[in-house]
């Protein structure tokens, strides 16, 4: 019963920041870079090109390409991507729907490139919430998704051609160059802000710890600042002695608290701090890949032939 609380708890979380980080894409969007007439990547950008050509509501235009997009691609991206998918294109909808009606104009007046500079890290920040709660922005990642299932193109390489294909189409309704430039400068700004956002949140740092007094240390790091250690055995390269190391994982606020246990305990022991982008495991992050069933049965035949192979060889 706990650990379904405990799951219900997280699942609630997550869907609160994705509401939160939709919330700072839309409203970048709506009041900063929509009203200066800008065509983005994605279909947010889609919608923006139907509404400057043909007057089409953007919220609406937005849910329907998503949908058929959806439907075309529901046996290809799997059932979980649906899912988040449509939960994440409803409620940016319903953004987009009460924001566009509101921002007639931009919020900083005649500064066309402040405009879509604030647009893009509000943007990108949104996006990047969304991305590290287990999200999805929809859009032309269903594209991306499609072309990389059946052909060699990488998912990134095909979201940024999509995204350039839809910026440059601006053109036809314009006619003017500066509106894809300001489009492309919107699609590199937001791409940055994503991965800091997303960076930020698992960045950790990894301490090597070169002590005599390496049991209390580790004892006072396992108690007090709640952090595993691994007790590696190496052996010293001009002394030819043996010594012991620790190998400690922790989050990045975490490192001040490390280094006052070690000085508390030794102050002259030999400390090396790294930063690692991610650690994935008990008490950091899970590793978040799309995986269906069908591939994990898949690797794991492979992994026992694989085994028995090698039995037979010895």
């Amino acid at each position: 019963m706990g650990k379904i609380n405990k799951h219900a708890l997280i699942q609630v979380k997550d869907y609160f920041m994705i509401t939160v980080g939709l919330l700072s894409y839309c409203f970048g969007y709506s009041a900063f870079v929509l009203p200066e007439k800008v065509v983005t990547g994605g279909v947010t950008g889609l919608a923006s090109l139907l509404y400057f050509g043909l007057g089409w509501n953007v919220a609406i235009t937005f849910y329907v390409i998503n949908a058929i997009l959806l439907a075309i691609a529901f046996k290809t991206v799997g059932n979980q991507f649906v899912i988040r998918t449509v939960i994440g294109a409803t409620i940016a909808t319903l953004l987009l729907g009460v924001m566009v009606p509101l921002f007639k104009e931009p919020i900083v007046a005649q500064q066309t490139f402040m405009n879509v500079i604030i647009g893009a890290v509000l943007c990108g920040m949104g996006l990047g919430i969304v991305f590290t709660h287990n999200g999805s922005s929809a859009g032309t990642d269903i594209i991306a998704a499609m072309v990389s299932k059946h052909s060699n193109i990488s998912f990134g390489r095909t979201m940024i051609y999509v995204d350039m294909l839809i910026i440059s189409s601006s053109y036809i309704i314009f006619g003017t160059l500066d509106k894809i430039v300001y489009g492309l400068i919107f699609m590199f700004i937001s791409s940055i802000a994503a991965d800091m956002v997303i960076d930020s949140n698992r960045q950790s740092v990894q301490f090597m710890i070169f002590s005599k007094k390496w049991k209390e240390i580790s004892n006072a790091i396992t108690h007090e600042a709640h952090r595993g250690c691994t007790v590696l055995h190496g052996t010293g390269g001009y002394t030819h002695k043996e010594t012991t190391i620790l190998l400690v994982m922790a989050r990045n606020y975490e490192s001040m608290h490390i280094f006052r246990i070690i000085k508390a305990i030794d102050p002259d022991a030999f400390v090396s701090q790294a930063k690692v982008k991610g650690v994935y495991g008990e008490g950091f992050d899970h590793v978040k890949v799309n995986l269906n069933k069908k591939d994990a049965a898949k690797i794991a035949e492979n992994a026992l032939n694989e085994e028995s192979t090698t039995e037979q060889c010895k």
